[in-house]
């Protein structure tokens, strides 16, 4: 549960010099991976080096997230053996 907390608390400051988030500054997040934000991008490129390596991963992961991200289908219309689409003309029957 703090780690939720944690996690919450660096989404309303600037992972770098800690300022918060207020009416007049604006907090961007990193474009990457979306897991810190920032006030400016001097603040972004000084927490570089300590956040390089989770802002690779988190990308990657939410990178591989759409890649492998099966549509919504109901597979009506598919060949029941390849779930490849059926043509008309081998509507009655599968293509495989």
């Amino acid at each position: 549960m703090s780690s939720d907390l944690e996690a919450a608390a660096m989404m309303m400051c600037c992972a770098s010099c800690g300022v918060a988030e207020v009416d007049d500054i604006k907090l961007k997040e990193c474009d990457a991976c979306d897991l810190v934000r920032y006030c400016s991008d001097k603040c972004q490129q000084d927490h570089r080096p300590y956040h390089d390596a989770s802002c690779k991963e988190r990308a990657t992961e939410l990178r591989e997230e759409v890649l492998f991200r099966q549509p919504e289908s109901t597979h009506l219309g598919d060949c029941p053996i390849c779930y490849l689409p059926i043509s008309v003309e081998f509507f009655v029957v599968s293509c495989c």
